[in-house]
């Protein structure tokens, strides 16, 4: 992709977060690799006057850059879907895609009440998955083992594999208690798991990473060290997959995929039985 390439602007627009929005037009947006995008997020819009103002914004962009802009809406209420329906742009409404061939298959007309998926729909749910956050949090990077008995799962594998932020989207996303032990050199020299964890096997899963990506990650964190020198990450890697194969403890390369993809297949795996989350 050259500096002349042609940047298509795109909107979310949404009556609360906008995270619907965003995720569902990026998983779109991800299947067209040779075009670039430009994002805008116009959460909140809960008034007619909001509604124009990001009619607004998008007739702007829509002048100075000479693209029409594609726009995402999680729209609910029919007034604001109308105004926004005038402005200079394609417009994919999630909603009128969506809902009302669930109404007529269902036959039962929906809500259409604002910010039940992200908002606190359901206190008993959303209490539960901010316990679990702060479950992550209280048992990152081994800092403490004293509630291990109440993980979902223990994720271990050597620093910076990607263990915390793994632990958090379980938690933030599917509700799970998910804690996490780092592997040093001291713990994997005899080839066998910590002693700490050894009531908790069936809860262990082991994060892999190549030694190249390790490297890369640890060069950020800190540079020219030895703990982010090749030799310390080939000598690591090498022995967390001994280990994993030694005591069988499920694993997952983390090298090139992502949290969520990681998160997923560790349920799958695992045949955890998620919480709901909403």
């Amino acid at each position: 992709m050259n500096d002349n390439t042609v940047v298509r602007p795109v909107f979310f627009v949404s009556d609360r977060t906008g995270i619907t929005a965003e995720n569902l037009g990026h998983a779109l947006l991800t299947q067209f690799t040779s075009i670039k995008f430009e994002h805008h997020s116009l959460p909140f819009i809960d008034s007619e006057e909001k509604a124009q103002l990001a009619v607004d914004s998008i007739n702007m962009i829509a002048q100075t850059s000479h693209q029409k802009p594609l726009v995402f809406s999680t729209l609910i209420d029919d007034d604001y879907r109308k105004i926004i329906a005038v402005s200079n742009a394609y417009i994919i409404d999630f909603f009128d895609t969506f809902i009302k061939p669930l109404e007529q298959e269902l036959c039962t007309p929906s809500s259409h009440a604002q910010g039940l998926s992200h908002g606190i729909s359901n206190e008993v749910v959303y209490m539960s998955r901010m316990e679990a956050v702060n479950f992550a949090l209280k048992n990152d990077d081994g800092t403490s083992t004293r509630e291990y008995h109440n993980a979902d799962v223990i994720l271990i594998g050597v620093s910076r594999s990607g263990k915390t932020p793994t632990c958090l989207y379980l938690a933030m996303q599917f509700g799970l208690r998910a804690a996490n032990y780092p592997l040093l050199d001291i713990d994997m020299a005899d080839g066998r798991l910590p002693e700490i964890l050894l009531p908790y096997r069936n809860k262990l899963f082991g994060l892999t990473i190549s030694a190249e990506r390790l490297r890369m990650i640890r060069e950020i964190r800190r540079q020219n060290s030895e703990y982010a020198s090749m030799a310390q990450c080939r000598k690591e890697t090498r022995m967390v997959q001994l280990l994993f194969e030694q005591e069988n403890v499920s694993c997952i390369d983390s090298s090139h995929i992502s949290v969520e993809e990681i998160a997923t297949s560790i349920i799958q795996l695992m045949k955890i039985n998620r919480p709901p989350i909403y």
